[in-house]
């Protein structure tokens, strides 16, 4: 891939998750301060992610696999997404912010597959190129959080003005930018022929659901669901947990889990082609359990060390786990229904993993709320890490390793 081309994919890369980090990291914390929303309706506001991976694989893949290129949906849809986040910021109660994040999320959770297809459609060896590639759009989050540090939005003063509110107006310049951007793209052509005969099949996005006839994939697919239901307790409750206990800086700070993936990311195809994919897998899964240990036991004062290794190993977790599953979901799709593959894997983690996360995240967070409005974390952060080791124990026991050749 020439110099050109991957500046262009990186620059893709960077906008598209700038563009998620400028307000999902803070949703919790913005929906309980400024809307005064409870634990279960801040439950439901994150379900909407897993709403729109769900949807994603049987409309957005069929479509870009089929109709249109993919660089052209893209553009769409981070055109309507700007018009959505102006409606967003200008809500004033959960009831009337909740439908337009909802339509939101079923609109841009497709384009987590669309700039991955975009992105291997351009490369010869994935599980060398893509993390290159990938890792940009990780800078891009880390620098949407410490720029909303910067400007203190998420400061106790902050706070009490409500100034998360510009979130979503910085996250909508983005997405127009980016909307825009998207057409400028290298060219990423429907693989299938739109004169073949449609069938119920393809409309349902049972060609992508065949990769599960495979036993290991079946078993990677199984391990990715209940794996990204203790991923949910992080997003979810992670911002509301570090401003609850008074760590001062939280965003900045998270953001330093995701510099640990810029630096994990780098790392992976060593790790990768030495260790195998199973291997891979298995310390990503492993890191998931440490870090919820170290949330338990850590606080803002002496204890502080535990929370910032909780946060550093994000890292980890995300991305020996996350695109180690995307190379290994490319290596097992056909050349036609790459966007359907992708959308596949989406609806696994960020689908139906994560909905049963957060509604369980929120069921166990009100249980664990007293009457004073503060919530036993210890308890809370516990139960993900007994569920990670549990899918850790299941993944050990049924995959069996195999060596990973990209198809494309």
């Amino acid at each position: 891939m020439n110099f050109p081309t991957k500046f262009r994919l990186s620059f893709m890369m960077f906008m598209e998750f700038f563009v998620w980090g400028s307000w999902f990291v803070t949703l919790g914390t913005f929906l309980g301060n400024n809307l005064q929303a409870k634990d279960q309706d801040i439950s439901l506001a994150f379900a909407t992610q897993s709403f729109g991976a769900i949807i994603a694989p049987f409309i957005v893949g069929l479509i870009a696999d089929r109709y249109f290129h993919a660089q052209r949906i893209l553009g769409v849809i981070h055109l309507m997404g700007a018009g959505l986040m102006y409606l967003l910021y200008s809500a004033t109660d959960f009831a009337g912010f909740f439908p337009f994040l909802l339509g939101y999320m079923i609109l841009f959770m497709p384009t987590l597959a669309l700039v991955n297809s975009i992105s291997f459609n351009q490369m010869t060896d994935p599980a060398k190129e893509f993390s290159i590639i990938r890792v940009w759009g990780t800078i891009g989050w880390v620098s949407a959080g410490l720029l909303i540090s910067y400007l203190a939005w998420d400061s106790e003063s902050g706070l009490a003005e409500g100034l998360l509110k510009n979130t979503w107006i910085m996250a909508g310049l983005v997405s127009l930018c980016l909307g825009l951007y998207s057409f400028t793209l290298p060219a990423t052509p429907p693989r299938a022929k739109s004169n073949e005969k449609l069938q119920l099949s393809e409309i349902l996005g049972f060609d992508a659901l065949g990769l599960l006839k495979d036993r290991n994939y079946a078993i990677f697919f199984l391990s990715s669901v209940l794996i990204c239901i203790p991923l949910a307790f992080y997003y979810q409750n992670t911002s509301p947990f570090l401003t609850e206990i008074g760590v001062r800086n939280s965003t900045g700070k998270m953001a330093l889990g995701q510099v640990s993936e810029v630096l994990f990311m780098l790392a992976l195809p060593i790790f990768f082609y030495r260790f195998g994919l199973k291997k891979t897998l298995i310390v990503a899964m492993l890191a998931w359990a440490f870090r919820y240990v170290f949330f338990a036991l850590g606080d803002a004062d002496s204890g502080l060390w535990m929370l910032m290794i909780g946060i550093v190993l994000h890292g980890v977790c995300y991305d020996f786990f996350f695109v180690s599953g995307q190379i290994y979901t490319d290596s097992h799709a056909g050349e036609k229904f790459k966007s359907s593959a992708q959308g596949l894997f989406t609806l696994a983690t960020y689908g139906v993993g994560m909905l049963i996360g957060f509604w369980a995240a929120g069921q166990i967070s009100d249980y664990y709320l007293d009457e004073t409005g503060l919530h036993a974390w210890k308890s809370i952060w516990l139960i993900p890490a007994g569920i990670s080791i549990l899918v850790l124990l299941f993944f050990i026991s049924f995959f069996k390793e195999e060596k990973v050749k990209p198809q494309h």
